[in-house]
């Protein structure tokens, strides 16, 4: 997926942003600028403030204070009718009465559209989403997906400027909420409209967002690309909440241009670059678990080799999942746990691992690389 080039300021921007209810900050001091044609995700737990946030963006809530700016011209105060704005919700409110036609037509009819503009307009989104054969259906006649589409279909019949998707695929079961990702994706890129979507779920705002914004308790702890915000998140908590990591503490005890060490109380951790910090400062090291080796045979490597027992392993079929108890832990009874994920790149027993089972020791190890320091 193609970034859209930025041209000065943001299409959309919110700037300092706040909502309050009864004195409490759902949304927190929020600034954001969004390109024009972009696909931009709110991301967080429930209750951090993307839904209020997607909400102001719309008209249905009025912000505290800050301002909604949407190419260049304030609309915090405009009500909903007068913005050049849709939104689409989770449940899709597809009338029930009406059949897919009509559904598409509803919005255009209200304008009062002359009726050979709405022919065309409402043909023109029935083939955009591939569903012209059902335009005769009821929505209870569709499935999960179809019905998706069809509201898609309503929200971009009117040509908005802003498309807003308030979790878009959250009805519809894993299977089909993968495959629609990417066939939305396709008809917004070819649309070009600018859309903010919410969504709790990671893997679809990594899916299908240019870039990605998440939230915490009303505020945007980090705004960066899918790969940006995976491979070198800015605190513990964004770390945690993208994918899987592994979270070690310490403290900062060499710190060079090319290279500095954390010692943890397992070991020291060499990490391949500088952090431009102070030395004894408390740190955070941070390792994806795919980018983990494991052994049962010592490897010909010294840094960030440590050893282990296999306490938990789970076959998931594109990969195998092992938890590792650690040995050194100078904490009572079980000592702390490491998650390495190993890819199954053929169906015979031939990866590094072995026929590695439960209780075995283990040597584990990862390159210079692959941690990520985070001090906040």
């Amino acid at each position: 997926m193609n970034l859209p080039a930025s041209s000065g300021d943001g299409f959309l921007r919110t700037d300092q942003l706040v909502k309050r209810f009864d004195g409490v900050a759902a949304v927190d001091d929020v600034s954001l600028s969004i390109h024009k044609g972009e696909i931009f995700a709110l991301l967080g737990s429930s209750g951090c403030g993307k839904s209020t946030l997607l909400r102001m963006l719309a008209g249905f809530e009025t912000p505290t204070s800050g301002k909604v700016l949407l190419d260049g011209v304030d609309i915090a105060s405009f009500p909903p009718y007068e913005r050049p704005i849709n939104m689409m919700f989770q449940s899709y409110a597809l009338f029930p009465h009406l059949n897919i036609w009509d559904n598409i037509a509803f919005g255009l009819k209200r304008e009062g559209m002359p009726k050979a503009q709405i022919q065309a307009r409402v043909e023109e989104m029935l083939e955009l989403v591939q569903l012209a054969p059902f335009a005769k259906r009821k929505p209870h006649q569709l499935s999960g997906g179809q019905q998706q589409r069809v509201a898609l279909a309503r929200s971009l019949a009117k040509k908005p400027q802003l498309l807003l998707l308030d979790e878009p695929l959250g009805a519809l079961d894993k299977k089909l909420r993968e495959r629609t990702q990417f066939e939305l994706v396709n008809i917004l890129e070819s649309v070009g409209v600018t859309c903010v979507m919410v969504t709790h779920d990671q893997e679809e705002a990594m899916a299908m967002a240019s870039r990605i914004a998440v939230m915490s308790h009303g505020r945007v702890l980090q705004v960066g690309t899918p790969k940006e915000i995976y491979e070198h998140p800015n605190c513990r908590f964004v770390a945690d909440f993208i994918g899987n990591v592994n979270l070690m503490e310490g403290e900062l005890t060499l710190d060079e241009a090319d290279r500095c060490e954390v010692t943890t109380e397992h070991g020291v951790v060499t990490i391949g670059h500088g952090i431009s910090g102070t030395q004894g400062m408390p740190v955070a090291v941070a390792v994806r678990p795919e980018k983990i080796h494991i052994s049962r045979t010592r490897p010909e490597v010294d840094e960030n080799l440590f050893t282990g027992k296999v306490r938990e392993i789970a076959y998931f079929g594109s990969y195998n999942t092992f938890i590792v108890e650690m040995i050194g832990s100078s904490s009572a009874g079980r000592g702390r746990t490491i998650k390495i994920m190993e890819t199954n790149t053929t169906r015979q027993e031939t990866s590094t691992s072995g026929a590695i089972t439960w209780d075995d020791p283990v040597f584990f190890w990862w390159d210079d690389a692959a941690p990520v320091v985070l001090t906040q």
